[in-house]
This record gives C-alpha cells, structure tokens and sequence, in this order.
C-alpha cells in the first residue's frame, strides 16, 4: 500500500474515552512508519449479528494484520455488544454490560473523534456484516472520512427479499439468515432508534466515496445491491464487487480464497483513494 511490502506490524491495545466509559481499541502500525506515510487510517468494526465479537475475533484481528502488512494503519473498535437475542436480561452487569442501539454506534464516533488528530491523510472507516451496518450509519456524526468500506453488510429494518439469491444460501445459514429472523433480530437491536442502526437513506448526499463488497451466497446481498444503488443515486461514488461463490462472513476464515481476494480489494481501493 503506498508502495509498502512487509510482514511486520505493531500491535498495542488501548483504550479512549467514550459517551458511555472506556472503549477498548486496537492499534495495528506497520514497522516501517515511514513506509505508511501518506495512507489514510481505517478504523474498522466486526460483525456478529450485534451481539457477539471481539477484538480477537479473526474478522477483526485478522483483517487488520492482513491490511497492515501492506502499509495500511489500522484501529479495530470493541463496541458494545447488544443483548442476546430471547436473553436480553444477560451480560447487562458491568461497565461493559450488553446494550441496544445507539451504545455501539456512539463508540465507533467516539473512536474516530479521537484519532483524527491522529491521522494526517485521513480516516477510513469499514466494517463487516453488523459492522458494516454500524460503520454505514455512523457516517452521519463521524468527523469528514475519505472513504468507506462495507462488505457483506446489511442496511434495511426490512432486508430485501430476493429469491434467487436465497436459494443459493447453503448449510445452517437457509435457518440463521432467514429474512424474517434477520428482520426480527435487527429490529430487536435497534429498538425505538433505527436510524442508530441503519442509514437513512434519504440522506445519503454526505457519505464519502464507498467500497462495497457483497458474497454471492448471502441474503444479505440484496440489502449491499440496494445501499449501494441508494448511493449512486445520491452522487455518491461507489465500488461494487461480489465474489463468485463465497458465502457470508468469509473475512472469518483468514487463508481462504475469498478472504485473500477481499483483502486486495480493500488494499488496491485504498491505493486509488485520495488522500487528505
């Protein structure tokens, strides 16, 4: 990235002050510091339906080493985690306790608050599945980003029914990823505040340019194939790809096919965008 090639990273845990206690993040620099300089820093959000994830996570943590052995600095957030779904009462102890939207959402603006000052040619923000979907609506109170990278994400209440794509979902997923539980679930998460969840998409005109990668096995690539249309159409300039026969979450399973093409995606964009 910006002509940087090395396997060799730092990585720190830290923590920033946020609306509602400490936030957890992770710091992932190349070596080479002058190597990275002129890259903008991605802040980046897992997935897991809202309720489950970590820092530790492989879409978390490996993503961020992946992108930072190509030159790119990269912040992973640990937001808040909402309530289980059916066991709302459980986790809610703490000062990390389980909360629904917009506890999630306001940490993830927290973070970019506080590193833009540290960050010369810029944020990045981007996220996967439930992380997406937080980063998307995040973008309307983020401080000016040069970018943002979504994949796999979903960004409906309702997720767009498209039946040719469900039937292309295998495995435990035709259960887990049914539109109605999804709808349900999501719903739940967001509570009285969708718009602490999902971007509203008549106000769109602000995002910065967007990277959008879907997996072709996945009902939520109807709710990409939608975002990202809603985009075009509010000027927004956007980079679509969807990875022939991958399934959802495949930034989880680091050494796959799909992982590694997603990756250089991420990296390649992140070349052609401009910097601040």
């Amino acid at each position: 990235m910006r002509g940087l090639h090395q396997d060799t990273i730092e990585v720190a845990d830290d923590r920033i002050d946020g609306p509602h206690g400490p936030v957890p993040v992770r710091r992932y620099r190349p070596s080479d510091r002058s190597g990275g300089t002129g890259s903008p820093t991605l802040v980046w959000v897992h997935g897991g339906g809202f309720f489950r994830g970590d820092l530790d996570l492989p879409e978390s943590d490996a993503v961020a080493r992946a992108l930072a052995e190509r030159g790119l600095p990269v912040v992973t957030v640990d937001y808040r985690l909402g309530p289980l779904p059916g066991l709302p009462w459980l986790g809610r102890r703490g000062a990390r306790g389980r909360r629904r939207a917009p506890h999630a959402r306001d940490e993830i603006v927290a973070a970019l608050r506080h590193l833009q000052d540290e960050a010369p040619s810029g944020l990045l923000l981007g996220g996967a599945s439930a992380g997406a979907c937080l980063a998307a609506s995040a973008v309307a109170t983020a401080p000016p980003l040069v970018g943002v990278v979504l994949t796999y994400g979903f960004f409906h209440a309702r997720l767009p029914r498209d039946p040719a794509v469900r039937r292309l979902v295998r495995g435990h997923r035709r259960l887990t990823h049914a539109p109605l539980l999804l709808d349900l679930s999501n719903r739940s998460y967001a509570g009285g505040l969708p718009t602490a969840v999902y971007p509203a998409s008549g106000d769109l005109g602000g995002f910065p340019r967007a990277l959008v990668v879907d997996a072709e096995r996945d009902v939520m690539r109807a709710s990409g194939e939608r975002f990202a249309t809603e985009l075009e159409t509010a000027g927004v300039e956007v980079e679509r790809h969807v990875l022939p026969d991958s399934r959802h979450a495949f930034l989880n399973r680091p050494g796959t096919r799909d992982f590694d093409d997603a990756i250089e995606r991420i990296a390649g964009w992140v070349d052609r965008t401009p910097i601040r």
